[in-house]
């Protein structure tokens, strides 16, 4: 099959375009290789793709340019479309509020208007479990009620949930949502907790603990994630939402820990007040993506955080 995977030059996006030229589909990524962390290392990213020496292609574009991905689209006949490509993060998402909206949202519609318009049915789509924002109950269930996202990021999520409900309810598009938990391992972006707590403590300079260290995290092995991603563009649901974690959690103090022990290095801590827009848990209930998907995560983060070490200390000499 011909899939477009949008971000597919990005952390989850690179790992997704390789486990489908794996199984011989061909594959398009779509990436603008902006500057919201080191664009070289998205390119190093499509270096180790186009290694593969499989049918891949990389184009190089922006979400918002809506004639670009309708050319795209309109170009070649694409049986699948994994969208990917956010603005991500919380806190970044605070300082540049209309910026994640204009990205996510508007790129979001893009996106599904081109498939709509060009006849592609099926749609994956990344979602975030920051759409449940301070959530009384857990495990978080895809039924809970979610109408009070705390950050312009996590409300972002919750319009393109919204939007991916419309193209199926209305134009009969088949659309999974993906509610991603803290996704960890290889290629993980550097601006997130695991990969910038691991180059701090090596470099040894104090590493910022926002909090009391209790707040707690379902952190996901990479591998996982990518098996669910996979999952769905397997089957067909008209319209569902799966979360996507490990179905644990692990407190900050209990990470730092273990970064500690694979580093071989002790963290200097620099305490700080907790964050706006920051929940104090994540915590997968996964039951309907083990029952729908198939979808059984592996990857325990007592040997998460060795192996991504590992390719941290490689890629980092």
């Amino acid at each position: 099959m011909n899939f477009l995977v949008t971000g597919g030059a990005g952390f989850i996006g690179s790992h997704v375009c390789e486990r489908l030229l794996g199984a011989g589909h061909a594959v398009w990524a779509y990436d603008d290789l902006n500057n919201f962390y080191d664009p070289q290392i998205k390119r190093r990213n499509l270096r180790n793709i186009q290694s593969l020496a499989k049918p891949f292609e990389f184009v190089h574009g922006d979400l918002v340019d809506r004639v670009a991905l309708e050319d795209l689209i309109a170009s070649v006949k694409f049986d699948q479309v994994i969208h990917l490509a956010a603005r991500a993060g919380v806190r970044p998402s605070l300082a540049e509020p209309a910026l994640y909206q204009r990205v996510n949202v508007e790129g979001t519609v893009n996106v599904l208007e081109a498939a709509r318009l060009h006849g592609v049915k099926k749609i994956t789509l990344a979602s975030s479990s920051s759409v449940y924002g301070v959530n009384a109950k857990v495990p978080f269930s895809e039924s809970d009620p979610i109408f009070s996202a705390i950050s312009p990021y996590a409300a972002s999520k919750l319009a393109c949930e919204a939007l991916g409900h419309v193209y199926h309810h209305i134009y009969g598009l088949d659309v999974a949502m993906l509610r991603f938990f803290t996704v960890y391992g290889p290629r993980q972006r550097p601006d997130l907790a695991i990969h910038k707590f691991a180059q701090l403590i090596s470099d040894g300079k104090p590493i910022p603990v926002f909090g009391d260290s209790r707040t707690a995290r379902d952190y996901t092995y990479i591998t996982d994630i990518v098996d669910g991603v996979i999952a769905c563009t397997q089957k067909t649901f008209g319209f569902e939402i799966f979360n996507l974690g490990e179905s644990q959690t692990v407190t900050l103090s209990q990470l730092i820990a273990l970064l500690e022990e694979a580093l071989g290095q002790p963290a200097i801590l620099d305490r700080q007040p907790i964050q706006p827009g920051d929940v104090p848990i994540t915590f997968a209930d996964i039951s309907k993506a083990r029952e729908r998907l198939g979808y059984q995560p592996r990857v325990k983060i007592a040997d998460g955080i060795p192996l991504f070490v590992d390719w941290f200390r490689q890629n980092n000499p």
